[in-house]
């Protein structure tokens, strides 16, 4: 369908919509890539192909012949030199609001055990790291401790974290309601301050995590009795045992799905919305 035109040039909807969509690829590129040596990487390569297409129209034989057998290698030679920029940005996308919609759980018992474990935890005086995945697999996270393939429950989060155990340390890895593995070893965070607070390792590798993959990472210091989520690369210190089941039902319980597609779906009138969410019931609920 025809809109209008520019010159000769004919613009249709497709077209549109085409140039919104490489525009936020780019935009998203952008982002991930800014700030890092990977920018400059890219602006040589960008400057490779300039070069190319200059000697395509001169007809430069020689500088054509070079720049030919380049274009060969040149998707292998980007996904390599891309390869973190390029995993980062799969993870930008598969964190937004309507991907994470899709990765929802029913996690109301969970977080009610996880809550009540940490509870006596603290009231113990001993720490704990837990990971909850929010739709990635965690698989190397796991690989790196001992597998268990247990239910979350209050008792088994404290025996795991007692200091008598041999599996408290490290980190727990949660999917689907399922203790997958204790002991776990994750990756530390560059960042060792926020504001003028000093990061511990325990913070620091559950920030780490929460960089790499798609996931909520609760952290219970044992110096301090304090709480924090590291998510999508940021710490966050909670007050309490309130607010982290807070938290943890607006990111991890399906019960909320219903206010993430109001607003995903706000421009719907009332009659298709619910008529919206009662397919969605019917289907997985």
């Amino acid at each position: 369908m025809e809109l209008f035109k520019i010159g000769f040039i004919t613009v249709n909807l497709i077209d549109i919509i085409d140039i919104i969509i490489v525009t936020y690829i780019f935009y998203k590129l952008y982002l991930v890539m800014r700030g890092t040596i990977a920018s400059q990487i890219f602006l040589g390569l960008t400057l490779i192909i300039l070069a190319s297409l200059i000697a395509q129209t001169f007809n430069m034989k020689s500088l054509g012949w070079i720049f030919s057998r380049l274009t060969d290698i040149w998707v292998i030679a980007f996904i390599i030199l891309f390869q973190p920029e390029i995993r980062r940005l799969l993870l930008v996308i598969g964190r937004t609001r309507i991907a994470r919609y899709f990765l929802k759980i029913n996690a109301s018992e969970t977080i009610n055990e996880i809550v009540e474990g940490l509870r006596e935890l603290k009231d113990r005086k001993q720490g704990a790291l837990i990971v909850i995945s929010m739709g990635d697999r965690l698989t190397s996270f796991v690989e790196t401790g001992e597998q268990l393939q247990a239910k979350v429950s209050k008792e088994l989060l404290i025996s795991i974290f007692s200091t008598k155990s041999p599996l408290h340390d490290g980190a727990v890895i949660i999917n689907n309601n399922t203790i997958e593995a204790a002991r776990c070893i994750l990756p530390l965070s560059s960042t060792e301050k926020i504001g003028t607070r000093k990061l511990g390792t325990r913070h620091r590798a559950g920030l780490g995590a929460s960089e790499d993959v798609n996931a909520m990472v609760i952290i219970l210091s044992e110096e301090t009795g304090g709480l924090s989520i590291a998510e999508d690369g940021k710490l966050k210190f909670v007050s309490g045992l309130d607010e982290l089941r807070r938290e943890m039902k607006k990111e991890l319980e399906s019960s909320d799905v219903k206010e993430e597609v109001k607003e995903i779906f706000e421009e719907m009138d009332e009659e298709q919305y619910l008529c919206f969410c009662l397919k969605k019931k019917n289907e997985s609920w």
